[in-house]
């Protein structure tokens, strides 16, 4: 390791290292700028000042027991019938919280000017699921034939890609017994044009004549329904539904000269509030 000349240290030229005089003095006028005091002092914190910044914070959002409610005419429509013009309706509604609600349901048919069916139900609905609802009630039967009361139990909700289903099995007077399945599924074509197709399948437990009704499978209904919802509420639409009676209850509507299979054209409104 090479020794250092301390003469060579001895001569250094230190007045290059001496600072501008000026230079220092911008630095003192810097040190004494960051102690200014402010020209504008802040406020004493008053207790309105506090009270401002800390407001009372409400409770969290839980389900609580508000009454809501919702009516839907699902179908009001006019149907041009093998043997007359049609007026058919079917309608629901609820009123109630979220776990449990009184349902309203009720269908019926006029073909020209006479009523040929028309029922009212009403049942307590219970949900066993975010997308599922147990119901029971009472079924009222006004046509056809004399009116008849049903006991009714079953199941409605939601399944899987927004297809919504209604299950319901009744027990009426005399020991007769009847089974409902009916679903819908909107497709949307557009925002607001939308195709819907619906099925509907009616079984019995047993014959009965005095209301054309026959044992087993009875009869079955396929529809497309074409609507434009012009809001949200209110959707005008056309389309086209297929019935057809089955076995002893076919067999029964031959007898009256009534047709067993038939296409119907439909047009009608769709509201709801």
């Amino acid at each position: 390791m090479g020794t250092m000349d301390h003469n060579k240290m001895g001569a250094m030229d230190h007045s290059k290292m001496s600072m501008d005089d000026g230079q220092m003095d911008g630095m003192e006028s810097m040190a004494g700028g960051a102690t200014t005091t402010s020209r504008t002092p802040v406020p004493v914190l008053t207790d309105a000042d506090r009270a401002a910044a800390f407001p009372d914070v409400a409770g969290h959002g839980v389900h609580d027991k508000k009454i809501n409610s919702f009516i839907l005419l699902d179908k009001f429509e006019y149907q041009d019938a093998d043997n007359g013009s049609a007026l058919a309706w079917d309608a629901k509604g609820w009123i109630g919280g979220d776990v449990d609600r009184l349902w309203l349901r009720s269908e019926g048919e006029r073909t020209n000017g006479v009523t040929e069916n028309a029922e009212l139900q009403a049942l307590w609905g219970h949900a066993i699921g975010p997308w599922w609802d147990v119901v029971t009630g009472v079924r009222q039967d006004f046509k056809p034939g004399s009116p008849q009361t049903w006991g009714a139990l079953g199941i409605q909700g939601m399944a899987l890609y927004n297809f919504e289903a209604e299950a319901t099995a009744y027990i009426g007077e005399n020991g007769q017994t009847a089974a409902r399945f009916e679903g819908d599924y909107d497709i949307l074509l557009t925002n607001r044009l939308i195709l819907q197709p619906t099925v509907e399948v009616n079984m019995y437990g047993k014959n009965d004549p005095q209301r054309g009704i026959g044992s087993g499978l009875a009869n079955t209904e396929v529809g497309f329904r074409l609507r434009y919802e012009i809001v949200r509420q209110f959707a005008p639409y056309v389309g086209v539904t297929w019935n057809r009676s089955y076995g002893k209850t076919a067999d029964l509507a031959s007898d009256e000269g009534e047709k067993t299979n038939e296409a119907r054209f439909v047009a009608g409104i769709r509201m709801w509030f």
